[in-house]
């Protein structure tokens, strides 16, 4: 009998091959029927890591099944992909069953047929696994051939990717942040400081058995080192968020008594956020499109108890239904997320080069939206999730070049001493996972010229 967090992963792989749900709605979806919360771990840890392995599975089925993997039918490479990644990686799962539960799942995805050839092609990668045939690290680092194929298949990134980031930082970086993309992410909360303190939730959470540390970056912010925080009843004294996007809240330095707009607020992070920096004093309006994002807005608002948060729902088109009172609006933007594929593995399948210019499009036209609601002087705070250019410095470059806005060198501002390094030559706030250790984000701040 398959094992449930197997089939569990199985059909949440499948769900997101076929496009149907992007990752975290597919385990939403297939994990809510497992009453163990070990199985749902499992299932988590199995599918997760399937999708940051795809193209070094994918080059493994290639050797070891001697045909390439779009000959083989959809359901039966899904099976091999997450059976060969429980082999290589999840050693604390016994061979024999990882092999038979494949040709279990095999049958039940009506493929008898290739059941025999499944557990061929999973006994000979384990004959082989102490040497598996992958791209060596090139001798000579200005091969670049060599040096694609051992950073796109051994790292398992596309090389349309893999080539902007060797372009851009060099073989060494480009190693290192590929490296960091494979890494498990650690939990990390944000401490909801309009109810509690940091050392206050350390302490409980270190009562009921979940160890944390201090961050190095963000100030409210505490990374688990062991247990679940998310297991216990939670009260609002905090909230999962990156360390990276916290400090975007950070940069936005919302002030008590400011008009204050979040326009692409849901989850609610940097609502919340920037909520406990004024202190409840002011006005924060923060918006969004969707009304499932809506929902998931106005559940973080509620559980936080900034009663200063009004939330209201735009239209995706036309002019916001706001006057231009705001002093300060925080843009985050949607876009590529290519900062985020450590915890969205699945974004590194998901996206072309060709995506960029339609996403930075969509982010100038927000930005045009936006720019009619802020007051002059106010000060506008641009931010993604994206490491590429053309949706970060180039949108920042199209703004000034309209005379609408001047930068703000955030290196001249108050803020706090350890996000410094985190500002560019020029004074804009960028993280990079082979120097800071975090995902990659961006954020400027610009002020809107008088008149």
């Amino acid at each position: 009998m398959t094992a449930p967090a197997r089939r569990a992963a199985y059909h949440v792989l499948r769900a997101v091959d076929s496009g149907r749900h992007d990752l975290p709605t597919a385990l939403a979806e297939h994990r809510r029927h497992l009453p163990d919360e070990r199985d749902r771990a499992l299932t988590l840890e199995i599918a997760t890591g399937t999708l940051r392995w795809q193209r070094t599975l994918d080059h493994l089925v290639e050797h070891f099944a001697r045909r390439s993997p779009g000959r083989l039918d959809a359901e039966v490479l899904t099976i091999l992909r997450l059976s060969i990644h429980q082999l290589l990686h999840l050693d604390r799962v016994p061979a024999a069953a990882v092999v038979d539960d494949a040709v279990d799942l095999t049958r039940e995805a009506r493929k008898p047929s290739a059941s025999g050839f499944v557990n061929g092609v999973l006994r000979a990668l384990l004959r082989q696994r102490r040497n598996l045939p992958l791209p060596p690290r090139p001798e000579v680092i200005g091969d670049r051939t060599a040096a694609l194929a051992y950073l796109g298949v051994a790292h398992s990134h596309p090389d349309w990717l893999v080539e902007r980031w060797l372009d851009r930082h060099g073989f060494d970086a480009t190693e290192q942040w590929l490296r960091f993309n494979n890494d498990t992410p650690a939990l990390t909360l944000r401490v909801n400081c309009l109810r509690t303190t940091l050392p206050d939730v350390q302490s409980a959470l270190e009562r009921d058995g979940v160890q944390t540390e201090r961050t190095r970056y963000a100030s409210d912010a505490l990374r688990v080192v062991s247990g679940n925080p998310l297991a216990l009843e939670l009260d609002g004294t905090f909230t999962v968020q990156d360390e990276a996007s916290q400090l975007v809240a950070t940069i936005a330095s919302a002030r008590p008594g400011e008009r204050v707009l979040d326009l692409c607020a849901a989850p609610g992070g940097k609502a919340t956020a920037m909520a406990a920096d004024m202190r409840g004093e002011g006005v924060l309006v923060a918006s969004d499109v969707r009304a499932t994002r809506m929902r998931l807005l106005r559940q973080s608002v509620e559980r936080s108890g900034a009663s200063h948060i009004q939330i209201v729902q735009v239209d995706g088109q036309g002019p916001l239904p706001f006057a231009r009172v705001f002093d300060r609006l925080l843009v985050d933007a949607p876009c590529s997320g290519l900062g985020t594929i450590r915890r969205d593995p699945d974004i590194r399948w998901r996206r072309r080069a060709e995506d960029l210019p339609r996403f930075a499009e969509a982010q100038l036209q927000l930005l045009a939206r936006a720019a009619d609601v802020l007051k002059p002087a106010g000060r506008l705070v641009y931010a993604t999730c994206s490491s590429e250019p053309e949706e970060n410095e180039d949108i920042v470059d199209a703004l000034l070049a309209t005379g609408m806005f001047e930068l703000i060198d955030l290196r001249s501002q108050p803020l706090p001493e350890a996000i410094l390094p985190l500002l560019d030559a020029r004074g804009m706030f960028r993280t990079l996972p082979f120097i800071h250790g975090l995902e990659a984000f961006f954020a400027a701040v610009l002020a809107r010229r008088q008149g």
